[in-house]
């Protein structure tokens, strides 16, 4: 392997290292070929963007303020606290199953008790008289689980520019693992 291949390989590499299993290389007169297997940091999955439901965007109360890091993110965890929004939403906080804490952040960690911030939307009478029209023509169907259930959520993995933390919002999917 000629010395420009190998500092190629090696750069891809270290730029790969974190999110990669596997990596070897191979280097054939003037052609270079690099395999990698990729894996997730944490077990949280990226999937299918056709699970997810980009309608429900239109319903969001101040969607501005969401910034979008994963338009489409399956996370599990144990369902700690559920409350009605005055939006109209439904609030939950989810404690994370092992593997998946990278996706908090230091507001989570320090105002949601360590917990990811969940939100199924219109599912509640709007008392929020800002919020008054953003559900109109939409009834939510997510079955919601109580305080207690082990659950697998999917939805928009955003940041919430207001408050500094990391949520699941909208909910396309809420399913109990038993």
């Amino acid at each position: 392997m000629n010395l420009k291949l190998l500092s190629i390989f090696l750069i891809i590499s270290h730029i790969v290292f974190y999110s990669c299993t596997n990596i070897s290389a191979r280097a054939k007169s003037n052609s270079f070929k690099i395999n990698i297997s990729v894996k997730d940091k944490d077990d949280s999955v990226s999937i299918p963007k056709s699970e997810c439901d980009p309608n429900l965007w239109k319903y969001v109360y101040d969607a501005q303020r969401l910034q979008v890091l994963d338009k489409c993110k399956v996370v599990t965890g144990v369902i700690e606290e559920t409350n009605a929004d005055e939006d109209g939403d439904q609030h939950m906080l989810l404690r994370l199953d092992k593997g998946q804490k990278d996706l908090l952040t230091k507001k989570n960690k320090t105002k949601k008790q360590g917990d990811l911030v969940i939100e199924a939307v219109c599912i509640n009478n709007i008392i929020r008289k800002k919020a008054i029209g953003a559900c109109t023509g939409y009834v939510n169907h997510v079955q919601l689980p109580g305080v207690g259930d082990h659950v697998k959520v999917t939805g928009s993995y955003v940041i919430d520019t207001h408050n500094g933390w990391a949520e699941i919002h909208p909910i396309s999917k809420i399913e109990i693992i038993k």
